[in-house]
């Protein structure tokens, strides 16, 4: 929990209520100040607990494995999506095979429990295409063991493809460190690292191939997900994460920034979307609430590193690969270095006036890669441990009053312990109260809900606390 509260909303903590009725469907009302300031810290330890397997997770990410990942990348020369398939050192073919052949290391030495497989379809003549293409990405799955959560899929995605300035060469030397070998090698590296563990949902673990070409690889595993009504309940691009250094020499490694959208910039919006609007709710959107839990576990299990979440689907001019993941209404969020190096993307080898160009390794940052990359897994771990949202979240509207009244069904999950209250400012970013309510699916808080935006989450016995949920209005 933000821990830095306003006066008022530290006196609404105060006055927030403690529900001690452990059956569901009971509703919460005021209790005494020794319960309620119970419940008030009992709702910060759970969102301040740290748990000692994800801790495990994040000390065992490795920046030199990571820098091997990316020399061995490097190596193929160029990885442009229609560059050689055939030969064994040089081209994209390459390039999967030896990702497939290390996921698949990794899957037997933690017991064969990560599944590895070609995600691949032949995409026809396109702008950025000049004859058909096979496009592979390579999919690496680690099955949840939870029978109410397996079904519940977190996803996190580089894309292994390369270009240089002319987005059709698909002859000369691409070596993509930065893009997106930072993004494959961390994807790798968390694979290889979080297979050894156990978590009640499942993560797929994904390298994507034409991103340069128009997103193609990450469209085809979203739109197979969307067609197959897949439950993906978060979804991690990471492009461009391996560099502390901007093109105007400034040094900043102690951040990542974190693109989150609000509302799609969609013509026809879903009834969903338009009572998010019509509620004030578009910073509440999947994708804010997902943008939100990580920034907290991120920060929480990496001191020293921030999580800078951007409002926005991605920078200008740009775009990645967790686009088609939104446009199909997935929670979907871009990680990329805060400090952009234009000169080693997207370039032509070459020296001009004593200045090199082009996506070498030699201007990579590897502990800030990895840094990114603990943040990644901290979150996943975090997210996969953790109960899912809760459903049908409504905020009773039926009667003037100055209370609010929240509704909830209750979670599947057999360990769910309760549920947890947060509230903010209506022009607050993150939220900056919470209260335990405890194994209910109703609860009354002295706090207006006009006045602040709530939010209701699940909590496990262990701790682990899910996204939270978004009421939406109902009489």
């Amino acid at each position: 929990m933000h821990q830095n509260l306003k006066p008022n909303l530290k006196q609404a903590a105060a006055a927030a209520m403690l529900l001690a009725a452990s059956v569901a469907g009971t509703t919460a009302h005021a209790a005494p100040a020794a319960a309620t300031n119970a419940a008030a810290a009992n709702a910060t330890a759970d969102g301040a607990r740290r748990q000692a397997e994800i801790d495990a997770i994040v000390r065992e990410i490795s920046p030199q494995r990571m820098r091997a990942y990316v020399e061995k990348l490097v190596s193929f020369g160029t990885r442009h999506t229609m560059s050689d398939t055939k030969s064994d050192t040089r081209g994209i073919g390459a390039a999967r095979r030896w990702i497939k052949s290390e996921l698949e290391r990794c899957g037997a030495a933690s017991g064969g429990r990560l599944q590895v497989a070609y995600d691949s379809h032949v995409h026809p003549v396109m702008a950025r295409l000049s004859s058909p293409t096979e496009i592979v990405n390579v999919v690496a799955t680690l099955p949840g063991t939870q029978a109410e959560s397996k079904d519940r899929i977190y996803v996190v995605s580089g894309h292994y493809d390369s270009r240089v300035t002319d987005v059709m060469n698909a002859r000369d030397d691409a070596p993509g460190a930065n893009d997106d070998g930072s993004g494959t090698a961390a994807v790798m590296e968390m694979a290889c690292v979080m297979a050894k563990h156990k978590f009640d949902a499942t993560l797929v673990f994904m390298t994507v191939a034409a991103e340069e070409q128009g997103l193609l690889g990450a469209e085809n595993w979203a739109k197979l997900a969307k067609e197959k009504n897949w439950n993906v309940a978060g979804m991690f691009d990471n492009d461009i994460i391996g560099n502390s250094h901007s093109d105007e020499g400034k040094v900043d490694d102690k951040q990542v920034r974190l693109f989150a959208e609000g509302v799609q910039p969609v013509k026809e919006m879903s009834d969903a979307a338009r009572a998010l609007v019509a509620t004030g709710g578009e910073n509440d959107s999947i994708t804010r609430q997902l943008a939100r839990h990580v920034k907290e576990t991120g920060e929480r299990y990496v001191p020293g590193f921030k999580v800078t979440i951007v409002n926005r689907r991605d920078r200008y001019l740009r775009g990645g690969d967790h686009i088609p993941f939104l446009e199909r209404g997935f929670a979907a969020v871009r990680f990329t270095e805060p400090a952009e190096d234009f000169s080693h993307q997207h370039q032509d080898l070459r020296t001009e006036s004593g200045k090199k160009y082009g996506d070498l390794i030699e201007y990579m940052d590897f502990n800030y890669a990895a840094n990114v990359a603990r943040v990644n897994a901290a979150s996943l771990a975090s997210l996969a441990l953790a109960p899912s949202a809760p459903k049908e979240v409504k905020v009773i509207t039926k009667n003037l009053t100055n209370k609010t009244e929240l509704a909830w069904a209750p979670n599947a999950e057999p360990d769910v312990a309760g549920y947890r209250v947060v509230w903010r400012d209506t022009t607050a970013a993150d939220w900056q109260g919470a209260v335990s309510v405890g194994k209910v699916t109703t609860y009354t808080s002295d706090l207006s809900k006009d006045n602040v935006f709530f939010g209701v989450q699940a909590v496990d016995k262990d701790g682990n606390v899910s996204p939270a949920t978004y009421p939406m209005p109902a009489r």
